[in-house]
């Protein structure tokens, strides 16, 4: 079966995501956590230690989710629902992009896809 026109670009957008959620992992590197040290502190702040981790753990699911809707995997559609969900927190940007993800991934022909991939 022929893979769906728009799941490259869905693809497209978790990689650019993820790359979004480094830049912002590099800025908290270069503006946050200096001045915290300025400030006496011995190591990063806890607060901000966290939102890494958490940077990261999406970064992670933005970027296994592109490849497994590149390679036609179930899981990696069903991740990118996942992350779609997630995109509903960038408001305006991502909200837009995450419904539109959502309604295209429950698409007939895209669940037909996946399901003949797997097969």
């Amino acid at each position: 079966m022929k893979r769906p026109k728009w799941l490259i670009a869905i693809a497209i957008w978790r990689f650019i995501a993820a790359s979004l959620l480094a830049i912002a992992i590099i800025a908290i590197a270069v503006f946050a956590l200096p001045a915290a040290v300025e400030d006496g502190d011995t190591g990063p702040p806890l607060g901000w230690s966290m939102v890494i981790r958490w940077l990261l753990v999406f970064i992670s699911l933005f970027v296994v989710a592109g490849i497994g809707l590149i390679k036609g995997k179930s899981w990696g559609r069903t991740l990118a629902m996942v992350t779609a969900i997630s995109d509903l927190c960038w408001f305006p940007v991502g909200t837009t992009i995450g419904v539109l993800t959502l309604i295209y991934l429950f698409r007939p022909e895209v669940k037909e896809y996946f399901a003949a991939a797997q097969k």
